[in-house]
């Protein structure tokens, strides 16, 4: 599968939105963790919930280079699931 810079892009902003939400979440904050960190932590969810989903069969079609609620909804579940990772490892402290 080759990668094309079309879909680079659609991760990028499918990434965004997934870690400005998380960020969101994780921190009770408009910013969440800042637009950098959001976005990387968006992007890794985004990795890792697009394996998870594709793995369990659920939502087709996130190769599309389209931005849909579904990719979003992956990105948020895989940066929710990164930030747990990160938290089980003690490099993250939740909004106190």
């Amino acid at each position: 599968m080759l990668i094309t810079f079309d879909q680079i892009i659609v991760w990028i902003i499918v990434g965004l939105l997934g870690g400005s939400l998380a960020g969101l979440l994780a921190k009770g904050e408009k910013r969440g963790f800042g637009v950098w960190k959001n976005l990387g932590l968006g992007l890794a969810g985004a990795l890792v919930g697009g394996l998870l989903f594709r793995l369990l069969g659920l939502l087709q079609s996130l190769d599309g280079v389209t931005i849909s609620l579904r990719d979003v909804i992956a990105a948020f579940v895989g940066s929710i699931l990164v930030l747990l990772a990160l938290w089980l490892k003690g490099r993250f402290a939740p909004a106190q």
